[in-house]
This record gives C-alpha cells, sequence and structure tokens, in this order.
C-alpha cells in the first residue's frame, strides 16, 4: 500500500551530500518493516535484513566491534551477500534490543557515510530512557511513522480520485458535490472503525467483512499490553496497563483533559507520570498539552500540568472502547461519537508532524487544537455531526485573531466571516 513517508525515503536514498543513516520510529505494527523492505526491493540491487530482536547471532557481533567495517565483514558473511556501497541497503530491524547497533549508526555517519544503513525501532523512545543508553544525537536522521492517514487509507481502498477532489475543494473552499460529499463521509466512517493499522487496512482492501476486523485489532492491543510487561517493571507495567486502560473512561467525559484520579482513586502524577511518558515514548498515545495563550510561540505558555491522551489509532480506540459497528458506520447519535471526531483529528494532525495543543479559557471556552506553522497561528474546533454551534472558536478568534479558523465538522466546504468550515474527511489537506 502506498504510504506518504515514501518519498522522504527515497529522498533519503538519493543525497549526494550530508547522508546519514536513517532511524524509522513508530509504534509496533505500524509498518515500519514493510516500508524499508519495500525501499530495498525497489531502490536498490540488494537489501540485507536482520531482525536484531530474533537474530542474537547478529546482535552479538556488535558486543566484538562496532566499526562500519568489522559489521559490514560479519554482515556479508553471516548472510552471503556482499554489500555495495551506494547499491545494498542494511535493514537493522527492532534495533531498540540492541543498544550497541544504536550506537554503531554515529560510527556509519562518521566513517562509512558510503554504506545505506536505515534502523527501525518499535520501542526506541521507551529504550532510550533506559539508565546508559547512548543515542547518535545528530548522527541519525529520525522520521516517525504512525498508522495510515485517512488520505492513505482512501488510497489503500483504490479511491485516489475522491482523495484528489477532497484536495481540490480544500483549495477553492467550494463544496464537493453531494453525492461525493456524502461518499466521502461514508468513507470516514469506515475508516474510524477499520483504523489505520496496515494489516487492518489490507484486511479490509481485500474484502474481508468489517464485523472480523475487531479480532485482528484486539490481538494488536493486546500485544501492546505484552509490551508493557516486557519493557517495564512490575510495578511500572500494573502502572502502564491501568492509564492507558483508563482512555475511554477520560476521552469520553466532557472535559477530555487527562484525570489521574480516573485511573485510581487518588492517583498523581508522581504516581502514574512515569507510565504515562511510556505510553508516549512508546507510540501508543499522542498527547496534547493545554495552552494558556493563543500567541506565538506557543511553546512559552504551556501548562505543564494539564494534557489529553488521545490513541494512537483510532480503530483501536473503538475496539478499546466498545462502540458498536453499527453505530459507526451509520453515524447513529452516540455517548462516544465526539472523543471519536476529536481523536481522529489528532491522529491524522500528528502524523502530518504537528505538535498538538489545545487552548481553555479562564472559564469554560476551549478550542481543541491550536498549531503553530511557518504562516502562524491556526485555531481548530471539532464537531461530530452538522450542528457546529459554539462560542468558543469565535472568542479565541476575538481575542487573538489567528491566521486561520477552521471548523471541523460533517457541514461542506464554507466560510463565513473569520472562520472556515472544513469537513472531518479534508484535515489531511490542513
Amino acid at each position: 500500500m502506498k504510504r506518504k513517508i515514501e518519498a522522504q525515503l527515497e529522498a533519503w536514498k538519493n543525497m549526494k551530500i550530508g547522508r546519514r543513516p536513517l532511524l524509522l520510529n513508530g509504534a509496533r505494527q505500524v509498518g515500519k518493516t514493510w516500508l524499508l523492505k519495500e525501499l530495498g526491493t525497489k531502490q536498490y540491487e540488494n537489501y540485507i535484513h536482520v531482525s536484531l530482536d530474533i537474530n542474537r547471532r547478529v546482535a552479538s557481533y556488535f558486543d566484538v566491534d562496532i566499526s562500519p567495517a568489522y559489521i559490514i565483514k560479519m554482515l556479508e558473511a553471516e548472510f552471503q551477500q556482499r554489500i555495495q556501497p551506494e547499491k545494498t541497503l542494511v535493514i537493522l530491524d527492532e534495533i531498540q534490543t540492541c543498544e550497541r547497533a544504536l550506537s554503531s549508526l554515529k560510527y556509519f555517519a562518521e566513517d562509512a557515510p558510503e554504506y545505506h544503513v536505515v534502523a527501525a525501532g518499535s520501542l526506541l523512545g521507551v529504550a532510550v530512557n533506559r539508565e546508559q543508553f547512548s543515542f547518535p544525537v545528530g548522527k541519525v536522521q529520525t522520521h516517525m511513522l504512525y498508522p495510515l492517514t485517512f488520505e492513505e487509507f482512501l488510497w489503500a481502498m483504490s479511491d485516489e480520485q475522491l482523495a484528489s477532489d477532497i484536495r481540490s475543494s480544500f483549495a477553492s473552499m467550494k463544496p464537493l458535490p453531494e453525492g461525493l460529499h456524502l461518499w466521502a463521509i461514508d468513507r470516514l466512517r469506515e475508516y474510524l472503525a477499520v483504523g489505520g493499522m496496515p494489516a487492518c487496512v489490507d484486511a479490509y482492501a481485500q474484502g474481508i467483512a468489517i464485523i472480523d476486523l475487531p479480532s485482528m485489532q484486539s490481538e494488536i492491543i493486546n500485544n501492546y499490553v505484552a509490551d508493557m510487561a516486557k519493557y517495564a517493571s512490575p510495578s511500572e507495567a500494573v502502572r502502564i496497563r491501568a492509564s492507558y486502560n483508563s482512555l475511554p473512561a477520560q476521552l469520553g467525559k466532557e472535559n477530555r483533559k487527562f484525570q489521574y484520579k480516573v485511573v485510581q482513586k487518588g492517583g498523581t502524577a508522581s504516581i502514574f507520570g512515569i507510565a504515562i511518558e511510556w505510553l508516549a515514548s512508546a507510540g501508543v498515545v499522542l498527547k496534547s498539552q493545554r495552552i494558556k495563550q493563543g500567541t506565538q510561540p506557543v511553546a512559552t505558555s504551556v501548562d505543564l500540568s494539564s494534557f489529553k491522551l488521545y490513541m494512537a489509532d483510532i480503530g483501536l480506540l473503538c475496539v478499546k472502547a466498545g462502540v458498536r459497528l453499527s453505530d459507526v458506520l451509520s453515524g447513529m447519535p452516540h455517548h462516544f461519537q465526539g472523543a471519536l471526531a476529536e481523536n481522529y483529528v489528532a491522529e491524522q494532525l500528528a502524523a502530518m508532524g504537528h505538535e498538538l495543543f489545545y487552548w481553555t479559557s479562564e472559564n469554560t471556552a476551549e478550542v481543541d487544537f491550536v498549531l503553530q506553522t511557518q504562516e502562524g497561528i491556526s485555531a481548530l474546533e471539532v464537531k461530530s455531526g452538522t450542528n457546529t454551534h459554539s462560542r468558543s472558536l469565535s472568542l479565541f478568534v476575538k481575542r487573538y485573531r489567528p491566521e486561520r479558523a477552521i471548523r471541523l465538522s460533517l457541514k461542506p466546504f464554507g466560510s463565513g466571516g473569520s472562520i472556515m468550515a472544513v469537513p472531518l474527511y479534508a484535515v489531511f489537506c490542513l
């Protein structure tokens, strides 16, 4: 399936000056290994792939010597293949399980940049936080991979033209024809149920019944929970699981700010703070920080004690929250509808590289997302249906005059005064 990040990987391959080893980070099962093998197949004469968590013999080579000359020699002997500069791609998978392999990337950058080396890590953020873990700062080019965005989902469903039509309508701010508008909404609802995990999207595109997907999604969730036990101490794992399991309840509240007391009565940041950071570092959740003012730079007004947590995949959230598929696909109103819409938008924005912030006033006004780009501040309000009445965004506009104010809903494209109306299915255009 087509992924947007492929263009960045190809650009890395074709760099003539300053290319460093590439590190692809992301949660488990978001498609890192598949992408790198595709790169090796399409862009190189051959590639060598080693899973360092499985092939412990190769992992042991790094314990002896991490110089590029030695590593290349041992990999050639192990796989009986010549590793040619510029022509062979070396893929070091699950690199977080071999700390010295990660350290070796520094020496490939400094002493042997002619070799094309890529690495992938599923829990790299967690591993880097471990004591005595050395990260090659400034010596690698890092990319983060997320589940498929809605646009990539459309591509996988052979709806490239619909994605193109949505982009054209966004550029002109003219509504799609009603038939295409309704079709895009139907596809969006399918995406909310299927999510963006590659295995689930591929199975759905191949014709599996949507009612059979929750078992696949539950297996992915179970794998995440297993990682919590494997890569954390027993006491930490308990807190990580409790925090993770609280997400549906956290998002189901009218005020979606994360509250430690929802995890456990009497819960505090000192008890669950490390667990939250573990989940964020593992790529399992997305963190949105509250800001006190809507002015640049937004980082200067962050309230470190207030944040929201979203699940990194909307399909997994549907399963974990126990939302009925019929409600999602039909668009029938339900208690969790607003939470799904907000989580969906957070996921799309994060995949586009936006840092997540939200704003609340001294009283009850709230803007769901505030983005800072080169063009300035953009304020986004999320509505799950066609009822878009709200005063919060108008208050934010009046107070801070952002470059763009956007109300996301199921209404067609349009504009009213200083606020743009953008359909939820067009978030990928922002």
